[in-house]
């Protein structure tokens, strides 16, 4: 749809000096100026024309109550893809009427291509692949110590093993101990059941 006849649809039965916010976004506009659009327009506060193709403003109406944001804290803009960009001197216009604005299309005024956040992520992932290792105080001294440590003192396996065959020869020690009393156990008994049928017989002979 034209954009002259998209105006005069929203109008809706009003007349210009009525309407406060109009709307015409993807319509077409003629040769990419404004179409539709007077003096008349008095009243207008808001104004979106979204995708319409526009390249020229120099027909746009003063509308002088029509809001703008100062935009004061822009410091990036991309109008990419958008018609304006075709314009002579499109780029120092713009920094012209936007001076806050630093980057304009990813470029600065002197065509210093802006800092890329993606990059500047690698670069940390980097910095990080160069300090791999453990952090906070590490001294050659702790190094020599514990190889002293191991040196002096057996670790690891070896003296586990070790340790295990004490433990193991303790153990058997200790069952022959066992054993030993269990025998002298037994060997007292016998003596003193041989004791108590050499007294019985001595009995038996008595009374005899």
């Amino acid at each position: 749809m034209e954009m002259k006849k998209r105006i005069s649809l929203e109008l809706r039965n009003r007349t210009p000096a009525e309407v406060a916010e109009l709307v015409v976004d993807n319509c077409r506009s003629t040769d990419g100026e404004v179409e539709g659009l007077t003096d008349d327009f008095k009243e207008l506060e808001f104004l979106s024309m979204v995708n319409v193709g526009l390249s020229s403003l120099a027909k746009l109406p003063s509308l002088p109550k029509l809001r703008k944001q100062n935009l004061k804290s822009l410091r990036s803009l991309d109008l990419f893809n958008c018609e304006i960009t075709t314009l002579e001197e499109y780029r120092e216009s713009v920094f012209e009427l936007l001076p806050q604005v630093t980057y304009l299309d990813g470029f600065d005024q002197e065509d210093n291509e802006a800092p890329d956040s993606e990059a500047d992520d690698e670069d940390d992932d980097e910095d990080g692949e160069d300090g791999a290792g453990p952090t906070g105080d590490y001294d050659e001294e702790d190094e020599e110590e514990d190889e002293e440590g191991s040196e002096g003192g057996e670790v690891g396996l070896s003296f586990l093993m070790k340790q295990g065959t004490q433990e193991e020869e303790e153990e058997d020690d200790y069952a022959e101990e066992e054993e030993e009393e269990e025998q002298a156990g037994v060997r007292g008994e016998k003596r003193k059941r041989e004791a108590e049928d050499e007294g019985e017989d001595d009995d038996d002979d008595e009374d005899d």
